[in-house]
């Protein structure tokens, strides 16, 4: 056999080719998996119907399908993808994610900017109805309780760098504002080291009242999880501690308290815990519900969350407290605040409970599991666009395919096409060490029967190097 080279190969592509010439891939089984549970439930023709209003009906030429757009969604998730630039390029690669967003070979995939202009172009409503949607099929399945709710915060790294930020009351930037202080202090024609040095000894540097990025008003000058300042956005998750399914998912400002954030957060969970209520009660008004229907009754979260106010709040909208304490130097005054003090010492005794510390320790498990899926390994740690509204839609449709992949764990074994691939390995080693147990099994002439009773004179063997060991010069006894 001749080796083949790559000059040989070299030829001129056909002006006319036949339908069937075109190569095939094969379908990938998880995104396959995938689209069959959004066909059956509906999904194109529940987003064209919320998105219609958004185009035009005899003007220009077709634009981008809600449903393929929504699906170039879910694909940041599913392959951890953190840029729409990086979505197109995966979505024009892949043969078996042509098949998934139903893109024809003869078919061009979408550019980013056309992914872009579609994000801009559907508004935030419609997004946070797709996101209420994927919770209604959690709620038919059973995977979403409402009545437990675990409430975290973490952050996102802006599109923006803190060299860049400026003055809010004269729009003067940080080199300018610095030289301006080392002539105020005498140096006429100051260095980098003389500015090195005049910001060195200066208190509270970044300060978000004086400061902010003209390209991303919304970012904040915060620390991150890892130490570092940068501008970040805080993202705040509502988590179902029954099944892990994310209720409900705010962007805020970073700057803020915990306690200041989880009111906005608390309060949109039980709006959608209500709507959910609805949902069930006008679908399946003759089966037994499956959302509680008493709504959102206990809340667990970090003790970034305790505060007195926030706690008599929450008993005041008839909701139980799982929060823990700071830890304070001295002791607390209660003088005028004693509705306060009953709600402290009531959340305290019950997390001293067994009840108590079990919702602990299922917070730190579920809330970070959901963080770490969709921030981490999901790609959303850095954000790739700016403003809280186009941030937001993004997030909503990514947390929304975290949703599904509770519902494709339970139907395939498998919530990321990731996890798929390392599904068929551990079902090989799992056969295989069956196969070795049983075959081991028929070896074995006397199953039932120990070894020293099928072999009587290991028995002995062992009382003779017993022997041997109480008398190292040796032994005349015939054991």
């Amino acid at each position: 056999m001749s080796m083949g080279t790559r000059q040989h190969r070299q030829r001129q592509e056909d002006l006319w080719i036949t339908h069937n010439e075109l190569a095939q891939g094969p379908a990938h089984p998880f995104y396959q998996r995938l689209n069959e549970l959004l066909d059956s439930e509906k999904f194109d023709e529940f987003v064209e119907k919320e998105c219609v209003v958004f185009y035009a009906a005899n003007n220009g030429r077709p634009s981008l399908a809600p449903g393929m757009y929504f699906r170039l969604l879910l694909l940041g998730y599913f392959e951890g993808i953190d840029s729409e630039r990086g979505i197109a390029w995966r979505a024009a690669d892949s043969l078996g994610l042509r098949r998934f967003l139903g893109i024809g070979l003869d078919e061009s995939t979408p550019d980013h900017s056309t992914i872009s202009r579609t994000r801009r172009l559907i508004d935030v409503d419609t997004h946070r109805k797709v996101f209420f949607w994927v919770l209604g099929l959690l709620a038919d399945r059973g995977l979403l309780k409402g009545k437990r709710i675990g409430i975290d915060a973490t952050t996102l790294e802006a599109n923006a760098a803190l060299r860049s930020i400026v003055r809010r009351d004269n729009g003067e930037s940080y080199e300018e504002f610095l030289k301006g202080l080392a002539k105020e202090s005498g140096i006429e024609t100051p260095t980098r080291e003389d500015l090195a040095r005049v910001d060195r000894k200066r208190k509270k540097k970044g300060s978000n009242r004086d400061w902010v990025n003209p390209h991303d008003r919304d970012a904040r000058i915060t620390k991150m999880k890892d130490g570092r300042t940068h501008l970040a956005h805080k993202a705040e998750h509502a988590v179902d501690m029954e099944t892990g399914a994310v209720v409900a998912v705010t962007l805020q400002e970073a700057h803020q308290g915990d306690t200041t954030t989880v009111k906005e957060t608390l309060a949109e969970a039980g709006e959608t815990v209500a709507q959910l209520i609805e949902r069930e009660a006008e679908t399946a008004p003759a089966e037994a519900p499956k959302v509680n229907l008493d709504g959102i009754e206990e809340v667990v979260a970090d003790k970034g969350y305790h505060s007195g106010p926030v706690l008599e709040e929450m008993k005041a909208a008839g909701v139980r407290t799982y929060i823990p304490e700071k830890k304070q130097t001295g002791q607390r005054h209660w003088t005028g605040k004693e509705a306060q003090q009953q709600v402290v010492y009531a959340n305290r005794q019950r997390l001293q409970r067994p009840k108590g510390k079990r919702l602990l320790r299922q917070r730190g498990e579920l809330i970070e599991r959901s963080f770490a899926h969709c921030y981490d390994t999901g790609g959303m740690r850095r954000t790739h666009l700016r403003k809280h509204s186009n941030i937001l839609k993004r997030q909503l449709i990514h947390v929304g395919a975290f949703n599904l992949s509770l519902i494709l764990r339970k139907l395939v074994g498998a919530g990321t096409p990731r996890e798929w691939r390392n599904h068929t390995p551990r079902l090989v080693f799992l056969f295989l060490c069956l196969f070795r147990a049983y075959s081991d099994t028929q070896k074995r002439p006397f199953p039932d029967l120990s070894r020293t009773e099928r072999n009587p004179s290991s028995k002995c063997h062992g009382l003779t190097r017993n022997c041997h060991s109480r008398n190292s010069g040796g032994s005349a006894t015939d054991c």
